[in-house]
């Protein structure tokens, strides 16, 4: 009887020794699924924010401009793509997501030291190293590639260059660092002491880049001509196009940001197709209202206006009051390109400021106001509870702290692009001659004309 009971025993314990295997193997297999397509979804993100560059801003902006400047124009979106990847490589990503202290990080990801195939737990644990090093890479590329709307027709190649090269490496790799990098002082899910919340870039990218879009357009000065000489773009068909593809590219934007293929994503891509749709009906309201008809160049950059606004909130955010944000977008970057603008009299050429700085901060305060932990419960309490976010959970605070986050953007931006552009200035001169201004940068920067009418 006890020899039956120890083969009876054994048996069983075989068996729960398989079970166990087997089980093992099953989690093994699930947990491989879910990396898997989480990188497939989070690199197909990273091809739209590229997209969004290069042929979306590049397609977009060189249609606002006149046809002596369209390939110059191009050119400047084209350029970034190769310059920002090399520095981003070299430095730059180290910068942003090192850990050092809440301001920058250290160099142990410099020439992409460490960075690799397995996953990084500080910043995404689903997906290697590498895919979230390239999608956040694509981000620093057409960052500095919006200001360069700002200065449009009118910067030496060389300086553009050299500017944005030192601002991806002075403010926007800093900027990422204190918003999204592991103990930044903006980081709200990781200790930062002072937690903002900023999804996919709203102060990243947005309030930096058309904050500093100002302050060149201010220091530059206004083109030759400007504003008696009617300055129309040359061709709103590529305007059109650029604008749907960015539009399109948004959602890589967007719902890459929750770096992974599960139900926030779908939450901001949702969001940011209401916010986008709705601030386009907001600025062709305004529009109308103001006595103008509904224009193709007002809708395609309402459309933007209202991608910019939904961006930081993308995340955390209902579909309701992403159409309150995008429709609120619409109305504020129309009154600032078609009013302010022409009442303080700067020559923001292609409106990076009014779009992007004014969307971008529009849209970070009402973060403050529509975050929800319904929609993104990734931050607790010290009970291990989702913490209240924005206004609508009770936590009204969090309104000063976007305040606060978004000032302290804009201080950053101005201090560090008026010493770029100082340095710049006194290295290789920033304006063109005026006499290459008026011939156009295609031929003066170069040597080329965008359209050959020629038989």
């Amino acid at each position: 009887m006890l020899k039956k009971t120890c083969l009876f025993l054994a048996a069983a314990s075989a068996l729960l020794a398989q079970d166990a295997e087997k089980l093992a193997a099953l989690e093994s297999a699930v947990q491989a699924a879910q990396s898997s397509g989480d990188n497939a979804w989070m690199l197909t993100s990273s091809a739209l924010v590229l997209m969004m560059t290069g042929p979306g801003l590049a397609l977009f902006y060189s249609g606002l401009v006149r046809k002596k400047n369209v390939l110059g124009t191009m050119m400047q979106s084209f350029i970034l793509m190769a310059v920002v990847t090399v520095l981003w490589a070299l430095v730059g990503y180290s910068i942003a997501f090192g850990e050092a202290t809440p301001y920058f990080g250290d160099l142990r990801f410099a020439l992409m030291n460490g960075v690799g195939g397995e996953p990084n737990g500080d910043y995404a644990g689903t997906i290697p190293h590498q895919t979230f090093m390239v999608f956040q890479l694509m981000f620093a590329i057409i960052t500095p590639a919006l200001i360069s709307g700002a200065f449009a027709e009118r910067m030496k190649f060389s300086a553009m260059l050299l500017f944005c090269s030192l601002w991806l490496l002075i403010v926007y790799a800093p900027m990422a660092h204190m918003v999204w990098g592991k103990g930044g002082l903006f980081n709200a899910f990781s200790g930062g002491k002072l937690p903002c919340f900023d999804f996919a870039g709203g102060t990243v990218v947005h309030i930096t880049s058309g904050v500093s879009a100002l302050v060149c357009a201010l220091y530059l000065g206004k083109r030759v001509g400007y504003p008696t000489e009617t300055m129309k773009p040359h061709s709103l068909v590529l305007s059109f196009i650029g604008a749907c593809l960015l539009w399109v590219g948004w959602f890589g934007f967007n719902a890459g940001s929750a770096l992974g293929s599960g139900s926030l994503a779908t939450s901001a891509f949702v969001a940011t197709h209401f916010g986008a749709a709705a601030a386009t009906v907001g600025w062709l309201v305004a529009e109308c209202l103001r006595g103008g008809k509904p224009s193709v160049l007002g809708g395609i950059t309402g459309a933007v206006a209202g991608l910019v606004a939904i961006t930081p909130a993308s995340g955390f955010v209902k579909p309701m009051p992403a159409l309150v944000i995008g429709f609120a977008a619409g109305i504020v970057c129309y009154l600032m390109v078609a009013v302010v603008k022409h009442k303080f009299g700067y020559d923001d050429s292609l409106d990076a400021f009014g779009v992007h700085g004014a969307g971008g901060t529009l849209g970070a305060l009402l973060t403050g106001v529509f975050a929800t932990n319904a929609v993104n419960n990734a931050l607790k309490d010290s009970a291990g509870n989702p913490a209240p976010l924005g206004l609508v959970d009770g936590n009204g605070g969090q309104i000063l702290n976007q305040a606060i986050g978004s000032a302290l953007a804009w201080g950053l931006a101005i201090v560090g692009t008026l010493v770029i552009l100082k340095i710049c200035d006194a290295v290789v001169g920033l304006r063109v001659a005026p006499e290459h201004e008026i011939q156009g940068l295609d031929l003066s920067q170069h040597g080329e004309e965008g359209y050959s009418l020629e038989s």
